[in-house]
């Protein structure tokens, strides 16, 4: 999945926005990727943002990041806090904004399209509502069989790659379909929006601004 993510940016976007670090799994994937690019990357936790920042120290790339300890649901109806009034070239999120109420997440997908560059992009993957009941069922056995796969379980991948604690504006799994993503993203002002990637109850999602 944060592969996908990865190669969802294109390699003239240098400047990027990561919401929810987390301990920078993705952080870590584009900065090998892009040679050439730069992130600011924010987060509620300081935990998180330490173990963000030793992964980013011991690769060698911290002249290239910057972390930051903001809540980004505050960022979205604030957008002076912390000086974050850069534009940026992409804005991009893994497992975090699944944690906002979905008027959140439009407040937050608004204030992501005034924060790109001409031609930026979004992309963010999560966990999405299911359609059903049913199809609920058929993803979480598909989550949990994955995280097998892994030699994991669920609890020690969210462990892994973020908290999901309720702090600020983010609450545990505020679940929303992935039409309703959708739906909110264009009416935030993204002229093309796009799924590259889906399986069960997991996608990568976004768009791109004119």
């Amino acid at each position: 999945m944060l592969d996908v993510l990865t190669s969802c940016i294109p390699s003239d976007k240098p400047s990027i926005l990561e919401l929810g670090c987390g301990t920078g799994e993705l952080t870590l994937k584009i900065l090998q990727r892009y040679p050439s690019a730069t992130i600011v990357a924010v987060d509620y936790s300081p935990r998180m943002l330490d173990f963000a920042r030793t992964k980013i120290e011991s690769a060698g790339y911290t002249s290239r990041w910057n972390g930051i300890k903001i809540d980004f649901g505050k960022w979205a109806i604030d957008p002076n806090l912390a000086g974050l009034t850069d534009k940026f070239d992409a804005v991009i999120s893994s497992l975090a904004i699944h944690h906002l109420e979905d008027e959140m997440k439009l407040k937050l997908f608004q204030r992501i399209r005034t924060s790109l560059n001409a031609g930026g992009c979004f992309w963010n993957a999560d966990p999405m509502l299911a359609e059903s009941a049913a199809m609920q069922e058929i993803y979480q056995a598909a989550r949990e069989d994955w995280a097998r796969s892994q030699g994991e379980t669920l609890a020690q991948i969210r462990a892994r790659v973020g908290n999901s604690v309720a702090y600020g504006y983010s609450n545990p799994d505020r679940l929303a379909t992935l039409s309703a993503h959708l739906e909110m993203l264009a009416q935030a002002g993204f002229e093309t929006v796009a799924v590259p990637w889906k399986y069960y109850g997991m996608a990568v999602f976004g768009g791109f601004v004119n």
